[in-house]
């Protein structure tokens, strides 16, 4: 049987790029719908199944930020960010409002094709798409997680993570009282080698924090262990 074909937003006010990135995915067998601005992108995902979004920082009309933003209120679909900037806080910004990955321009196309296909495998993991899933639930005080449903709970009220944090999650609550540091979180969870994932992992567990925590300032659950790394701290 066939697998079904995957969709990809491309959204970005330069046409050039546009079609340039729509062209190495068609050739790796994706379908590509194509946005020129965030009011566009928004337009579209109220019509089109999207199984990911490249979203490019600086437009007209919408940017991508405030497209990002919006798009998270009501869904967890993948985005990977284009930024014309190389600095460090145009990522940390890109990551702190919801989006899973970042690239900057000028990029690599086949860097790009490569980092689309592993936020759709860690994505089609997490049961957004049918597919082999585990069955198993993990306690660790008031926080559940039940990785049957991919659904978060704190003291019964869900929480919604994106795929990315989800996953951070998963690892420090089944391995609860364990520290693990940046860069084996950053290789377990992005495969990757970790080379300055210090402030990528970072955002993400203050991201994690701010949902899970009553008080983000003093975690109940997700403690940092200075010098060393994170865990999610043992419960009675």
């Amino acid at each position: 049987m066939a697998q079904e074909q995957q969709t990809i937003l491309v959204c970005d006010d330069d046409k050039e790029i546009v079609d340039a990135i729509s062209i190495y995915l068609s050739g790796e067998g994706f379908k590509v719908i194509k946005a020129y601005d965030g009011k566009e992108a928004l337009a579209l995902m109220e019509t089109e199944h999207v199984d990911l979004i490249i979203m490019d920082v600086m437009m007209p009309e919408l940017d991508g930020i405030h497209t990002t933003l919006k798009i998270r209120e009501t869904s967890s679909v993948p985005i990977i960010i284009l930024s014309a900037k190389s600095e460090d806080t145009d990522k940390i910004l890109g990551l702190n409002i919801g989006a899973d990955d970042y690239i900057s321009k000028p990029f690599n196309p086949l860097e790009l094709v490569a980092r689309v296909k592993s936020q759709l495998r860690r994505y089609t993991k997490l049961g957004n798409i049918s597919g082999a899933q585990s069955q198993a639930v993990y306690k660790c005080g008031g926080l559940m997680i039940n990785d049957d449903n991919k659904e978060v709970f704190v003291d019964d009220e869900p929480v919604k993570l994106t795929p990315i944090e989800y996953n951070i999650l998963l690892l420090l609550v089944k391995n609860a009282g364990k520290v693990f540091s940046i860069d084996e979180i950053f290789q377990q969870i992005w495969n990757e080698e970790a080379i300055g994932a210090d402030n990528t992992v970072a955002v993400h567990i203050r991201h994690i924090r701010e949902k899970i925590e009553i008080n983000p300032r003093e975690p109940r659950y997700l403690k940092v262990v200075w010098g060393v790394g994170y865990k999610v701290e043992k419960q009675p």
